[in-house]
């Protein structure tokens, strides 16, 4: 196998690995390109409707939430949703560190929460709740097992109420119930929405979404927060709205997720927005049709509310037991899902199998060198065939150098007659290439795989390799990143830089002495680009490169061999007289 193809098959994997989102479009990327399909809300809100994130308590009445994987409190002024830590999750590797918070409370700096209540219809002058409203409880604490409801009287014959539950997981299911007691039909149209008061720093890069997202009619929109602060527009601050049946919205981060779920029998619109004066965007829905409560009946609406880590079999649960449309899509698996996806699902099944996710790792590189060894195989036959007839290539170009057509002929009778195809030595390493793209795009977007541990220093293979060899792997006691982020190199990408190199030594191959340099290089190049990707990355190319010499070696044997062997040429066949 030639050495350049290889490099040849890195580079443009790395190009595809820098340069693929960046150039593809994203779906709803802009709200002006979409500003075309929307429809307006149902009602627009009055200030008394709309409840405002610059609102502050020092001491909120709060009820807490103790379940099993989650753990927080809901604040009964405004029966706001803002304080939501995961049980099963820390901040950083270090078991003492911080549980990771989803949903922020309202005295912090930055908050985030899920809000939900109800719009009047125009023409009405009907008390609703709001930010201010104090809610009573008919139960001390909210449990996996123990619902609480929320009931607030307006005073005008109206009695409103929240029935909270919410299950083992990060599923909350919230119904609101409107009783009218009054003499009169009341109509009203309830809201859900998520609500984040600030611009976070969004460390996905370019390559996973983090922000506004939605389903709704079976499409997904993606939406930047610099789109909705372009597109807001008052007094409804909403810079994007379709509506549609069911669907679900939110805003993520690159593995968490705070969504609301609408019914998915009912028309809602689902909205973006960014309330100017308040510095919040809102992700969420309204109903399209307005519920009546007639004299002395009730009303009610169902929706739920998704807070927590987006771990993959649970999404693909939740979609399917409670029919949400394309949950799982809330994992950025990007334009290659189809692969990707079966992609998590192996390296997940093998997780399953050692307990080990860098043995799950190590394994799935084994099977696709498996996989692929027939066309490598291939590949290889057709380079030792490019080498066999290189010099009467040369022999072809030196007799018509000043004929490029006849040369071109000559060339390609040449293939022909000794059935070499050029290409055959380079497509079995390109075919490789979307492999190595879902493999970088799992490690880097699956919580699955945060802070999954391999062996030794090595407690996350999401992250950068943590060892530095310009602190002499931590016996100097300074971080060389503060200087400069390049001085970064681990002992994992030193070993896969050596990889390289041993490749090159073992297989030389015939270079144009212009070219030299460059391939001398070339294992420094990758190492140090290397050195800031996954870890889990670097440890696949590690043991992918033993591999392949290994590999190469069984084929340069059995291609030998085959080679020592007598041909056996076949009798020709008799001519026989037409007729």
């Amino acid at each position: 196998m030639d050495i350049r193809r290889v490099i040849l098959a890195t580079v443009l994997s790395a190009l595809v690995l820098i340069g693929f989102d960046y150039f593809m479009p994203e779906e709803h990327k802009t709200s002006s390109a979409i500003q075309g399909k929307t429809t307006a809300i149902t009602a627009p809100p009055t200030e008394n409707d709309q409840p405002k994130v610059t609102d502050r308590e020092e001491t909120p009445s709060r009820l807490p939430i103790d379940a099993v994987d989650v753990v927080g409190s809901v604040n009964l002024r405004g029966a706001r949703l803002d304080d939501l830590v995961l049980r099963g999750y820390h901040e950083t590797v270090k078991p003492d560190s911080p549980l990771v918070r989803v949903l922020e409370a309202r005295n912090e700096k930055e908050p985030t929460y899920v809000e939900f209540g109800w719009y009047g219809s125009p023409g009405q002058t009907i008390k609703l709740p709001d930010s201010h409203t104090l809610w009573t409880t008919s139960a001390p604490k909210l449990g996996s097992d123990a619902p609480v409801v929320l009931t607030w009287d307006n005073g005008g014959g109206l009695t409103f109420e929240i029935d909270l539950a919410v299950d083992r997981d990060y599923m909350f299911t919230v119904t609101q119930k409107v009783r009218n007691t009054t003499g009169a039909a009341v109509s009203l149209v309830p809201f859900s929405r998520v609500v984040r008061a600030y611009t976070p720093v969004e460390t996905g890069g370019m390559l996973v979404h983090e922000g506004p997202i939605s389903v709704i009619d079976g499409k997904l929109g993606e939406e930047s927060y610099k789109s909705l602060r372009d597109g807001s527009t008052a007094p409804n601050f909403v810079s994007w709205s379709k509506a549609g049946t069911g669907g679900w919205a939110g805003i993520t981060d690159k593995y968490w997720l705070a969504a609301v779920v609408p019914d998915q029998k009912e028309e809602v619109g689902g909205t973006y927005g960014f309330d100017t004066p308040a510095g919040a965007y809102q992700v969420g829905f309204t109903g399209q049709k307005p519920l009546v409560a007639a004299p002395n009946a009730e009303i009610e609406t169902t929706s739920h509310v998704f807070a927590g880590a987006k771990e993959v079999r649970l999404l693909e649960r939740y979609q399917h037991e409670m029919n949400i449309p394309d949950f799982w899509k809330a994992v950025d698996f990007g334009w290659f899902a189809f692969l990707t996806r079966p992609v998590f699902f192996v390296l997940d099944w093998l997780y399953q199998f050692f307990g080990n996710f860098g043995l799950a790792l190590l394994t799935f590189t084994l099977i696709v060198k498996a996989v692929f060894f027939p066309l490598a195989s291939k590949g290889f036959r057709s380079a030792a065939a490019m080498r066999d007839i290189a010099p009467r290539m040369k022999e072809l170009r030196e007799r018509y150098k000043d004929d490029p057509v006849q040369m071109n002929q000559q060339v390609m009778q040449l293939y022909k007659k000794e059935g070499v195809n050029p290409a055959s030595g380079c497509l079995p390493l390109l075919i490789q290439a979307p492999v190595f793209w879902c493999l970088y795009k799992v490690l880097y977007v699956t919580i699955e795989m945060r802070h999954a541990p391999f062996v030794g220093w090595i407690h996350d293979l999401s992250a950068p390799d943590p060892t530095n060899i310009f602190n002499l792997f931590g016996l100097l006691p300074f971080d060389p990143t503060l200087v400069s982020s390049w001085l970064l190199l681990g002992a994992w990408p030193i070993l896969y830089g050596i990889t390289i190199w041993l490749m090159q030594r073992i297989n030389p191959a015939t270079v144009d002495p212009a070219q030299k340099p460059v391939f001398i290089m070339m294992p420094f190049i990758f190492t140090f680009f290397m050195a800031r990707q996954p870890v889990g990355l670097v440890i696949y190319y590690c043991w992918n490169n033993l591999l392949t010499m290994a590999q190469q070696y069984t084929i340069m044997k059995l291609h030998a061999r085959k080679k020592n062997e007598p041909e056996i040429i076949p009798p020709a066949k008799p001519r026989g007289k037409k007729g």
